[in-house]
């Protein structure tokens, strides 16, 4: 069994900016504003929440079940 990873640098794709944030266990994140230009990330198609769209690693339930695995939907 591996570890799973709570923390995810999400990354602005409007301006860049970069802020590592804790992912939450209980739910998914479909909208993060970024705290720089104000742009509210929505997830991209195909993926369940922002931090699978534009974080450096999976949301956690992504990372428990694997890609096949459905997250929150």
């Amino acid at each position: 069994m591996s570890t799973i990873v709570l923390e995810s640098v999400l990354r602005c794709p409007a301006c860049g900016h970069v802020k590592t944030e804790m992912m939450p266990t209980d739910a998914c994140q479909w909208f993060y504003e970024c705290e720089a230009c104000k742009t509210v990330l929505r997830p991209q198609p195909g993926d369940c929440c922002v931090y699978c769209s534009y974080g450096s690693v999976p949301c956690p339930p992504i990372q428990a079940r694997g890609k096949q695995g459905a997250c929150c939907g």
